[in-house]
């Protein structure tokens, strides 16, 4: 018989395992550390000390909305202007 090893949540979640319901971040916190509350002051910092979930690093400016939306607001002002025939 096949050295059959465990599948992580981990694993199943990034091969998007199919015909399963979806994990919440507290129940696969849960599953490995059944009394987390009383180890972690919330559940992201439970979450993150058991690689469940991982900052990524960015730069400070992408967190502004104005940056992240700015290509959306130039696309509607440019809609506006087309079908109302305005100049800029």
């Amino acid at each position: 018989m096949p050295n059959q090893r465990a599948v992580s949540l981990r694993e199943q979640v990034e091969r998007g395992v199919p015909n399963q319901r979806a994990v919440s971040l507290r129940e696969q916190v849960e599953r490995i550390v059944p009394n987390w509350e009383s180890w972690y002051p919330s559940l992201f910092h439970a979450a993150e000390d058991l690689g469940l979930i991982r900052a990524r690093v960015c730069s400070p400016g992408s967190l502004l909305l104005s940056t992240r939306h700015a290509s959306v607001q130039s696309a509607a002002l440019a809609a506006h202007r087309r079908k109302w025939n305005a100049e800029e």
